[in-house]
């Protein structure tokens, strides 16, 4: 019979320490995400950003937007704020380019250029549209403790994000809201009801508008004025907003300007 081995057997691998080079060589970039992608992002944001702020200003978006070829007034540069979830309207964080930047799969000029559209796909979808609506208006509130947006600037921000989906309507609120005297900003619940209006009361009859339905006051008021201007169905009298017309464009470095 053979002499057992006085050699011990190896300790068992345990499972947290095999995987313990993974998770470091991880750990820095998250999510495996190559080291060098990450500095390639990095590298990006510093071309954009404001070296004594450390953050990419209105002047740093405007030179991005030029090289992405876009306007710094289209509503996709709002979507990639929306994607980096930027606190601050006009000003992109390094953190918040980086997650943005990640999310997308981007980490070039030429990549995020063909990200964009993927973006808008993303934005279909009711859900996530929704919540990139509600941070349309949350990206307006610029000071500290501000709850409403006046209402030239909700007028100009209604026609960028809601106009695309629902011009008609949108057109009609914009000519109420400019001519209306009883408010002079609005709030976010307000505001979310716009989406709601839109996306629930048939138009141009507003026939299944119900004020019982607790909607804000000002939506009581709109119908009412509506419904004086809208044709009856049936009716061969065009729809025409006379007198309608933008003066402004929405700037989203934080001004309005002619």
């Amino acid at each position: 019979m053979p002499r057992a081995s006085k050699r011990k057997a190896p300790p068992p691998t345990s499972p947290s320490l095999a995987s313990c080079d993974v998770v470091s060589k991880r750990a820095a970039t998250g999510k495996g995400r190559p080291r060098k992608d990450v500095d390639k992002i990095d590298s990006l944001f510093e071309s954009y950003a404001n070296q004594s702020l450390n953050m990419i200003d209105p002047t740093g978006i405007e030179a991005l937007c030029s090289d992405l070829k876009v306007d710094h007034t289209d509503v996709r540069i709002l979507m990639l704020a929306w994607k980096m979830r930027a606190a601050k309207q006009g000003y992109f964080s390094k953190d918040e380019w980086q997650r943005g930047l990640k999310d997308l799969h981007a980490d070039t000029i030429p990549k995020l250029k063909k990200a964009l559209p993927g973006l808008e796909k993303e934005l279909t979808t009711a859900s996530k549209f929704e919540d990139f609506y509600a941070f349309a208006f949350q990206y307006c509130l610029t000071e500290e403790r501000q709850k409403s947006v006046d209402i030239e600037t909700v007028c100009e921000l209604l026609n960028l994000v809601l106009g695309p989906r629902y011009q008609l309507q949108v057109d009609l609120l914009i000519k109420y809201l400019k001519v209306q005297t009883e408010y002079r900003a609005l709030n976010m619940d307000q505001w979310m009801h716009f989406y709601r209006f839109c996306n629930e009361i048939s138009f141009p009859d507003l026939k299944n508008y119900d004020s019982d339905q607790a909607w804000p006051v000002i939506f009581d008021n709109f119908v009412e004025w509506g419904l004086s201007r809208i044709p009856p169905i049936g009716s061969t009298k065009p729809f025409v907003l006379e007198g309608f017309c933008f003066r402004f464009k929405f700037h989203l470095g934080g001004r309005l300007e002619r």
